[in-house]
């Protein structure tokens, strides 16, 4: 008999070693590499002191995955801003969130 319930979600895979340094080199490829490489190293800098301190990857896996997910997503909202639809009804993330720690 299992511990976990049956209707626990399965943690995603971790990211492979690798990934990190893929994802840097994609975003340095980018054409938003001004602004998405130093994000991206703060948000990992920020996770790997989280990491030494929780002795867990996930910090480092959250941020991999998360990158990950907005250079997947950028033709997308590329497309949508070349669309020239209207988006001036759109809420501000930091209003939703609250400014970034």
């Amino acid at each position: 008999m299992s511990a976990q319930p049956d209707h626990a979600p399965t943690p995603p895979a971790p990211p492979a070693p690798t990934a990190a340094a893929q994802l840097l080199a994609q975003l340095r490829a980018d054409r938003r590499a001004d602004a998405w490489v130093p994000a991206f190293e703060q948000d990992w800098a920020r996770a790997l002191d989280d990491a030494r301190h929780s002795f867990s990857l996930s910090p480092l896996h959250d941020v991999v995955r998360t990158w990950q997910a907005r250079l997947a997503a950028a033709p997308a909202v590329d497309a949508f801003l070349a669309s020239g639809c209207d988006d001036s009804d759109g809420v501000d993330l930091t209003d939703v969130l609250g400014p970034r720690p």
